[in-house]
């Protein structure tokens, strides 16, 4: 296996690895964690809280590099325009999760706790999954671009 397909090969895993952690959040995490707020956000608390954010951390740079690198292996080949529409997903993703969802989420799960339910916070939980989904929804989407790109040409 040549360069251009290793790292090829490596960015489709990083980036679809992504997904499946996203995947996972939604199914396991975040619904239990926004069910009854703040008593359900404890899982965020404490001296066992949930420490999610040091693998997105280590993840999203890995897989920018990992990109990066491919569209510079891959720029004279047919598949550059499938890295470049996902490359552009994920940065635009990136931008909008930086921008909205860690700051949204950060607000979110430092309420302190009661065990009252706090509509409010409930409905801000539910508003950030739903939109959480559909930006999961377009990586999805560009993931299966990128996975096609393997199946174009590595040379012109």
């Amino acid at each position: 296996m040549n360069s251009k397909n290793f790292f090829y090969v490596l960015a489709c895993i990083s980036y679809c690895l992504i997904i499946g952690t996203g995947i996972y959040e939604h199914f396991a995490v975040w619904p239990v964690a926004f069910s009854e707020p703040p008593k359900s956000l404890t899982m965020f608390q404490g001296d066992y809280a949930l420490q999610s954010e040091s693998f997105w951390k280590l993840v999203h740079p890995v897989t920018l590099v990992l990109l990066l690198t491919t569209l510079g292996l891959n720029w004279k080949t047919a598949r550059k325009k499938h890295i470049l529409i996902t490359l552009v997903t994920y940065i635009t993703a990136l931008i909008v999760t930086f921008i909205y969802y860690v700051p949204e989420l950060k607000s979110i799960i430092g309420t302190s706790f009661t065990s009252t339910i706090d509509a409010a916070i409930q409905a801000r939980g539910s508003l950030w999954i739903t939109l959480s989904k559909i930006r999961l929804s377009f990586i999805f989407v560009s993931a299966f671009v990128l996975i096609l790109g393997l199946t174009k040409p590595e040379y012109k």
